[in-house]
């Protein structure tokens, strides 16, 4: 007889623990709903603004160009990565928007988008090296070295130190009002720099593509 009180006891802490685990489970699963379905809305968005901004298949491989980014923020924000092969993407898009320029030959175009997107890619990469041998650990990673490649193929000069004023300047901010908020910050604390770098690279585009057209 003693043991079945105990037993109805065991009964109902299991049933609690299962309940608790599921309703853990569903927050969980609405959070991350919810999060890509934010995500989604941002990329629709994007896109339209795109191809308004460049009518044609100029807006086109730019709104291709804001999905990929996109996709690199959203990742980057959850696991600190930035996938080879969203740049990959990101690269190939930028090299086609290049031979489409009517302005001068496709091979210029090609060969400028290409110095561009080395030149950018080495800079962060000394920029990576001599932080490393400075402080004695990464501030960049190797992605972040690889997006501003991305930078180079679609971007002229001023406007790939625009994405990364832009980057920088939002990264910034947002450490500061996570230190504001009490949160504890240190000159370690890790920042997904792509969050940043990802949409300011489609914004500068975005710009550089609205300005082209004020010329005309």
């Amino acid at each position: 007889m003693p043991d079945e009180p105990l037993a109805a006891t065991d009964r109902a802490g299991i049933l609690l623990g299962a309940a608790e685990r599921m309703k853990s489970a569903t927050s969980r699963m609405s959070h991350f709903i919810w999060s890509y379905r934010a995500w989604g809305a941002v990329a629709l968005c994007a896109v339209a603004a795109s191809v308004l901004a460049a009518p044609g298949l100029p807006g086109v491989l730019g709104g291709g160009l804001a999905v990929v980014m996109i996709a690199i923020a959203a990742i980057d924000a959850r696991r600190f990565v930035i996938p080879d092969k969203l740049v990959l993407a990101g690269l190939l898009l930028g090299f086609v928007e290049a031979s489409i320029g009517q302005s001068e030959l496709v091979t210029t175009a090609l060969l400028g988008s290409a110095l561009r997107s080395i030149a950018l890619a080495l800079a962060f990469w000394g920029f990576r090296a001599a932080y490393r041998r400075l402080r004695g650990r990464e501030g960049i990673g190797l992605g972040d070295v690889k997006l501003a490649a991305v930078a180079g193929a679609w971007l002229g000069w001023t406007a790939a130190a625009l994405a990364i004023d832009i980057a920088a300047l939002s990264a910034l901010a947002v450490v500061l009002i996570r230190a504001l908020r009490g949160q504890r910050i240190t000159s370690t604390t890790a920042v997904p720099f792509g969050l940043f770098f990802a949409p300011a690279i489609w914004l500068a585009w975005l710009f550089e593509a609205m300005s082209w057209r004020l010329t005309l």
